[in-house]
């Protein structure tokens, strides 16, 4: 029998295919998703990465267990259901949970533990001494989402405008490789791509930020510093909130940039930080070999 784990996010949705003994038969990434499905796009988008997952599976998996980005911290059986079906699985087979919790899983197992996650979007999670989850940040792009991709690729574009606006001209390296990356110059072309876009596709931004910062940009490099900052205070609100335990950053942000790890690492050195990438698919699908 085979088991499968997937981690969708904003910008991938990674798998892995587990044999009975625990080894490793298959891994692969599809696109990604969220699991907000409420809007007919997303849902469109949620299936056809499962759908793609499915697809280039070797053999069908026995079991799954997903996590999901956009879903809540209970059990949804809609999305249960929709999983189950989309992946040719009795529901009874299916089970998911948040991304985040996906992650902090990877990370510390039973725990104690806090992780600060820097992707598509941005949160802190850890488990108070009672088993209590705390969360803190996750809001999404609209409203926070501090220290995200799609935070350092938002307000890069707010620099670049603005600064249009105000003289005309889109002659830096942040402009030049911001709209090198969308594909065309000025408000038209930002407008197409990021309120036609999805959230994911805003993030993937954030490298053309990064390239800039590489060039000797030192508004791209402030944003880099300041999206550090505000990782940094996720973890601080975690430590205040719930006491002294290892402390873990990951997601796709650490990588970015040196800069980036550099600067965290000197804000928390006190606390140890440890910066290293999950395989949360790969937790996933342990977790649903262990339900077994």
């Amino acid at each position: 029998m085979a088991y499968l784990g997937i981690d969708m996010g904003g910008t991938a949705t990674r798998w892995v295919l587990l044999g009975d003994t625990g080894h490793v038969q298959a891994r692969g990434e599809a696109p990604g998703a969220t699991g907000l499905l409420a809007d007919p796009g997303h849902r469109a988008a949620f299936v056809a990465a499962l759908e793609a997952v499915r697809a280039a599976l070797p053999r069908p998996a026995a079991r799954a267990h997903l996590g999901l980005t956009g879903v809540g911290f209970t059990n949804d059986p809609a999305v249960s259901a929709l999983c189950a079906d989309t992946l040719h699985l009795p529901v009874a087979q299916v089970s998911h949970e948040n991304d985040m919790a996906l992650a902090w899983r990877a990370a510390f197992g039973a725990g104690p533990g806090h992780l600060v996650l820097a992707g598509t979007g941005s949160v802190g999670m850890s488990r108070l001494p009672g088993g209590e989850t705390l969360v803190v940040g996750g809001h999404g792009a609209l409203i926070d989402d501090a220290g995200s991709a799609s935070w350092i690729a938002l307000n890069a574009l707010r620099q670049v405008l603005r600064r249009i606006d105000e003289t005309g001209q889109s002659e830096t390296p942040l402009a030049q490789h911001l709209f090198t990356a969308i594909g065309g110059t000025g408000w038209e072309a930002v407008r197409r791509h990021v309120y036609a876009g999805e959230r994911g596709r805003i993030g993937l931004l954030a490298r053309a930020v990064a390239g800039a910062a590489t060039a000797g940009d030192a508004a791209a490099l402030a944003i880099l510093d300041a999206a550090a900052d505000d990782l940094a205070r996720l973890a601080h609100i975690l430590i205040d909130r719930c006491g002294p335990a290892p402390l873990v950053f990951t997601g796709g942000v650490l990588a970015l940039h040196p800069a980036i790890p550099a600067r965290l690492s000197g804000l928390l050195a006190a606390h140890r930080p440890e910066l290293r990438q999950l395989d949360a698919a790969l937790a996933a699908a342990q977790h649903a070999l262990e339900r077994t």
